[in-house]
């Protein structure tokens, strides 16, 4: 239906919510937040956060699936109205923990949950990666991914979601670190190479430094972001992604098709018993020491 079809309403809201953040609970700041951006901009259809936004870098306050920081935003959600996707937080599961981002639609429902793919090894540890691909529909609207931080340095991930029919990537990041600059290069890069909008929403404060990125299916920048507190309501056209992907971008690449039909496979994306030369000598994935 979404590979073809015209939908009924092309125009949808995004507000990227950059806020400063730090180590501890800020739940209430961000329920002030939301509800202040639902308030002062009622045309807002969903509100996007940065990562581990309710509690900071932290696996120490890691929840049960479904625990009381779901069910806040999942009640956020429904007062409002709105489609709400908090950020990431910390859930245990069995033995293990996941980096979490959930889905939230304008009744309350969880619909998706996204757990971080690449931890950001090896300074994310004892979290573990996630395996599956997260797409949603908003219905008569289009159909949305999601990624987490470090996923986006890996363009298959971002590759995988545009196959699944994203045309719209929600990507919660939390970087305050020097290569900040190099992902807003690779939020266009993925934009581009996708035909798809790129919503890269960093946190600030003492935890992030901000320069949240909103790209265009041509990789242009629709929005960037200081290092402070901002917010950014951005309405998107998925009816000009759809035209992008038909006829390329100013009339150009049709990079998707190009992919689609492409004469070759990619060995170095198929049996990972397999070795390469390049990656196998690398050696193991450990914390640099002091030379």
């Amino acid at each position: 239906m979404l590979g073809g079809l015209r939908t009924l309403m092309a125009n949808f809201a995004i507000a990227g919510l950059q806020l400063e953040i730090a180590r501890g609970d800020n739940l209430a700041n961000i329920r002030s937040e939301i509800e202040s951006v639902a308030a002062r901009f009622p045309w807002v259809h969903m509100v996007l956060l940065g990562e581990l936004s309710a509690y900071g870098s932290g696996t120490d306050r890691a929840e049960p699936a479904a625990g009381p920081t779901e069910k806040e935003f999942c009640r956020l959600a429904r007062k409002l109205g709105i489609w709400l996707i908090p950020g990431s937080f910390y859930v245990r599961d069995r033995r293990s923990i996941y980096n979490v981002t959930p889905v939230i639609n304008p009744a309350g429902e969880v619909v998706a949950r996204h757990r971080k793919m690449f931890p950001f090894l090896p300074y994310e540890t004892g979290v573990t990666p996630g395996k599956e691909f997260v797409v949603f529909d908003v219905p008569e609207v289009g159909r949305f991914g999601v990624s987490n931080c470090y996923d986006m340095w890996f363009p298959e991930t971002t590759r995988t979601l545009a196959a699944m029919g994203a045309e719209v990537i929600l990507h919660p990041t939390m970087t305050g670190t020097a290569d900040r600059d190099v992902e807003l290069a690779i939020a266009r890069a993925n934009a581009a190479t996708n035909q798809c909008y790129f919503f890269d929403i960093n946190v600030a404060g003492r935890l992030g430094l901000g320069q949240s990125i909103v790209c265009g299916p041509g990789g242009e920048i629709l929005y960037q972001a200081g290092r402070g507190r901002e917010i950014f309501p951005i309405e998107v056209d998925l009816d000009l992604v759809r035209h992008v992907r038909r006829r390329g971008w100013q009339g150009l690449g049709q990079v998707l098709k190009s992919f689609r039909d492409r004469p070759v496979d990619f060995p170095v994306c198929g049996d990972r018993t397999v070795e390469f030369a390049g990656l196998s000598a690398l050696g193991p994935l450990c914390l640099p020491e002091r030379e």
